[in-house]
Formats: C-alpha cells, sequence, structure tokens
C-alpha cells in the first residue's frame, strides 16, 4: 500500500513540474477607459456646505505618492460651479480645500454657511463642470434618532460590552448606520461600523446594538447612531459590497449605488443626515 501511495505522489509531482513549465502569460487588450467624475455631499446640521468633487483614474495606474501636489491635481475636478437650493435659499460653494478631522475626509468646495437643522426641505444640488456638462441631485435630511440608553454589562473575566438602544418608529420605513469608537473620535479607526434597517425589528419597536466582550476597566467608547435615507444606505452597501468583491478573484465586479443624474458621467451620493452621540466610560 506505501508504495502505491508512494508511486502516486511521483506521478503527481512530475505532472504538477509539468504544468508549472506549460503555463504562459496571456495578454489581456483591456477597453479604453473612460474616466468618469466622482461626489460626495453630506449635509450635517450644524456644519459646513461641503462636497467632494473628483475624477476617475485607471485601476492599473499608478500614482506618486511623493508629489501630492501632482496627486492632488490628478484626482481633484477643480473649476465647476456648485450650488445647494433648499426653500428661497441659494448656497454657492467655493473651490477651496477643506479637512474634516472627525470624519477623516477631505473637500475641495465649501462654504462657510452652515446646514439647517431643516428635516422637510428638499435640497437640490446643481453642479456645472467646465465644459458645461451638469450633475444635479436632489435629497431631504434624515432627522436624528434619540439614543435611549447605554447598557454596559461584563463577563466572568471582567470584559465589558455595550448595549446601545434606540426607540423605532414603526409607521415608517427606517434606515441606520451604526458606529463604535474606542477611547477617540479622531484617530482611531470604528470598532463596528454597520448598516441596519428595522426590518429586523418584526413587530417590535426597540432595537438594540451590540458589542462583543472586547473592552475592560478606563476605556471610552463612543456609540454613534445615524439614521440616513435608503439612497445612502444603498450607496453604502454597494461600496461595501464592492470592496469585499474587489479581494476575491472569483467574485463579480461590484456596482456602485449613485443618487446623482445630469449630462455627464458621474457616479457618487447627495444625502443629509444627523449624528447622535453617546460617550460610556468603562468603570
Amino acid at each position: 500500500m506505501f508504495k502505491k501511495l508512494a508511486v502516486l505522489f511521483y506521478i503527481g509531482s512530475i505532472i504538477g513540474f509539468y504544468s508549472c513549465n506549460l503555463e504562459k502569460s496571456v495578454n489581456v487588450e483591456l477597453p479604453p477607459y473612460e474616466s468618469q467624475k466622482i461626489l460626495e455631499c453630506y449635509l450635517e446640521p450644524g456644519k459646513p456646505f461641503r462636497a467632494l468633487l473628483t475624477k476617475s483614474s485607471p485601476y492599473f495606474s499608478e500614482l506618486d505618492f511623493s508629489d501630492l501636489t501632482r496627486i492632488l491635481a490628478t484626482i481633484l475636478e477643480d473649476s465647476a460651479k456648485v450650488q445647494i437650493k433648499y426653500g428661497n435659499q441659494t448656497v454657492v460653494l467655493t473651490n477651496t480645500l477643506s479637512l474634516d478631522q472627525i470624519n477623516e475626509k477631505v473637500y475641495n468646495y465649501s462654504s462657510t454657511e452652515l446646514v439647517p437643522a431643516d428635516y422637510s426641505s428638499e435640497f437640490e444640488l446643481e453642479i456645472i463642470l467646465q465644459d458645461g456638462k451638469k450633475i444635479t441631485s436632489k435629497t431631504k435630511i434624515s432627522p436624528p434618532v434619540a439614543i435611549d440608553s447605554v447598557r454596559v454589562e461584563y463577563n466572568q473575566e471582567m470584559k465589558a460590552r455595550a448595549l446601545t438602544y434606540i426607540s423605532d418608529n414603526p409607521n415608517t420605513k427606517d434606515y441606520y448606520r451604526r458606529m463604535l469608537n474606542l477611547n477617540s473620535l479622531k484617530d482611531s479607526i470604528p470598532k463596528q461600523d454597520f448598516l441596519a434597517d428595522d426590518q429586523i425589528l418584526q413587530g417590535s419597536t426597540r432595537l438594540v446594538f451590540g458589542s462583543g466582550f472586547q473592552f475592560k476597566k478606563n476605556d471610552t467608547l463612543y456609540n454613534s447612531i445615524l439614521r440616513i435615507n435608503k439612497d445612502y444606505f444603498d450607496f453604502l452597501s454597494s461600496v461595501k459590497n464592492a470592496v469585499s468583491n474587489n479581494g476575491n478573484p472569483f467574485g463579480q465586479p461590484g456596482v456602485i449605488f449613485s443618487n446623482l443624474q445630469g449630462t455627464t458621467n458621474a457616479l457618487g451620493i447627495f444625502t443629509g443626515f444627523t449624528t447622535v452621540r453617546d460617550t460610556t466610560y468603562i468603570r
């Protein structure tokens, strides 16, 4: 029996050796790449009107990170006319760089005016590019949802977990983004960052977001809950799926959801939301 296994192993090794030597390089001709305009514009009450307008690059293009100015010139779409209308107001965004340190985002269009806590008006975005083509979109700011309570529980090893409770309106279709940061909002990647809708409640009106038993004494937890609209929910879901598929050689290419319209090939999101946050100290 042992000799038979040895012979089979030997034959398999020979086949594998010749298979490696028979490999051939295949050149795949890609179609001409058409660059797209990419937009992210988030309306958050109490924060400035801001937008990030960029242009996409080919997947295999190389970027020289030693020259930041050149990278910005390659990526950013400048010299556009950007305005947002709501009610009888028109806000013009100027082409200038600004930084959102909390969310670690850079914007190249902004205004000194602050987004109002207006949950009834429709906001209309209009962008006119250098070539005269337009990008348009409409959205509303989703009203905030209150955090009812945050409860801390301990296991036998005295590790802590946090349970965050909110009340859901059973008469509306609601979507949420839950984020949980540890010890810092500026310098930490969220321990949790996921989406949920109220379909999971199945008749209940109380929603709870939990964590694992992974926290210890003197930790500080930042619980953030965003009530978002369906457009933003679909956009974030599609981005997460695309990132996941990008690392899977057998996965289908991800399609990014976009709520942009207009006369040019544009992709992205224009949406509004309010972040509600509760800080919890582990004692």
